[in-house]
C-alpha cells in the first residue's frame, strides 16, 4: 500500500486562520482548498525572492528580498 503524499502545511493551524479571519464553520475541502492556494503562492513568492537575491549577487534570502518580491508579485 503506498503512503499519500506528504503535506507541506499541516490543515489544523489553516482552519484557525481561517477562523481567526472570522469563519464560524470551515469545511474541510475549504481547508484543502486554501492549503494548495496557500503551497501555490509561497511557492511564486519563494522563487521570485530567489531571484532577487540572485540578481543581488547573495545566495542567501533576506527579508528585504521577501518584501520586495511580495510588492512585485502584486
Amino acid at each position: 500500500m503506498a503512503k499519500p503524499p506528504k503535506k507541506d502545511i499541516p490543515l489544523a493551524p489553516l482552519e484557525r486562520i481561517l477562523r481567526k479571519a472570522g469563519a464560524r464553520r470551515v469545511s474541510k475541502s475549504a481547508v484543502k482548498e486554501f492549503s494548495q492556494v496557500l503551497a501555490d503562492y509561497t511557492h511564486d513568492l519563494s522563487a521570485e525572492a530567489l531571484a532577487l537575491a540572485k540578481h543581488a549577487g547573495r545566495k542567501t534570502i533576506v527579508a528585504a528580498d521577501i518584501r520586495m518580491a511580495k510588492k512585485r508579485m502584486e
